[in-house]
């Protein structure tokens, strides 16, 4: 429940992946304003990926310090798992603790699914999706061992929907989903939460788009909603939340009740596929504290309306 105080990061350590410009920037300086210590990480690569300079992210460290906030500078790239340790260990020699990790780092390249490389589909899953893990792992069992974390990594309305040209995108950013889940359930019992953020704002990922009809969408608007699922007062976790020109939403997972009959054939399958389809009561099953077996029970109910047992673990 809200105290109705201000939230502030004092003696907190975070660290923001992609933080050299665009929404990552604004998540870095508003943590930084709130007295968060920041680890700004950015290898200032281009927008597909390629090249790599430290301006960037440095030059976001030093806006931080000069506005009289803590922050230090990393350019090693969330694409290769030594490269997620050393960002970590940055947060870990330089301040002693971490307790937040913000994935934002992104890249792009395009192209229509009957065109794509398979060069170009690894380089996006190894920014977004690979990325995710490279962080999180050396991280998870820091913030286990304290007692507390906050992860908060970075989907999109293209893994949750899909959309033309950017099947490596959208395959990554559905993926950054399925991670998110298993750290909020093997993180509960240590006091660390993970949730997913899906932003959207006018920044260079936008190039090539006509945004002239857009409302503001600058990433000042999605920062609020990334600084609190880092904050401590944070409530939730295996959720994803929406921040799309000032509106703030929650995604779902959601089923159909479904139909129940003992036995199926193919014409069976076709005459009942609008009650199959019919989301009108949908179902939800939160991920923490247990969806994947209450997703179970409730099939194994409609058969065997019996009380099921726990040991649902090896099911899928």
């Amino acid at each position: 429940m809200s105290t109705g105080q201000p939230l502030n990061f004092h003696g907190r350590v975070a660290v923001v992946t992609g933080a050299g410009r665009g929404l990552g920037r604004a998540y870095a300086q508003l943590l930084a304003e709130r007295g968060g210590r920041v680890v700004v990480n950015d290898t200032g690569a281009d927008l597909s990926g390629d090249g790599v300079r430290e301006d960037p992210a440095e030059a976001v460290a030093a806006e931080i310090r000069d506005a009289g906030g803590d922050a230090i500078a990393c350019t090693a790239s969330v694409a290769t798992p030594q490269g997620g340790r050393d960002i970590i260990a940055a947060a870990l020699q330089h301040y002693g603790r971490l307790d937040a990790v913000i994935h934002n780092a992104g890249n792009v390249r395009r192209g229509s699914l009957r065109d794509m490389s398979s060069e170009d589909f690894d380089a996006v899953l190894d920014v977004h999706l690979r990325g995710a893990f490279h962080v999180v792992r050396p991280a998870f069992p820091v913030m286990c061992d304290a007692g507390y974390g906050r992860i908060v990594l970075t989907s999109s309305i293209g893994g949750l929907y899909g959309n033309f040209g950017v099947a490596n995108y959208a395959a990554a950013k559905a993926g950054v989903i399925g991670l998110s889940n298993v750290a909020a359930l093997e993180g509960a019992p240590a006091g660390v939460r993970c949730n997913v953020v899906v932003p959207a704002a006018v920044t260079r990922m936008a190039e090539g788009i006509d945004t002239s009809g857009y409302p503001p969408m600058e990433p000042e608007l999605v920062a609020p909603v990334v600084g609190w699922l880092a904050h401590e007062s944070c409530s939730v976790t295996g959720e994803v939340l929406i921040a799309l020109a000032g509106r703030v939403a929650r995604a779902v997972v959601a089923e159909s009740p479904g139909v129940y009959q003992p036995s199926w054939t193919l014409e069976e399958v076709d005459r009942r596929i609008e009650e199959i389809r019919d989301v009108t009561a949908p179902v939800v099953f939160p991920v923490v504290p247990d969806g994947h077996a209450d997703h179970i029970r409730y099939s194994f109910g409609l058969a065997h309306p019996v009380q099921v047992p726990d040991e649902t673990q090896g099911t899928r």
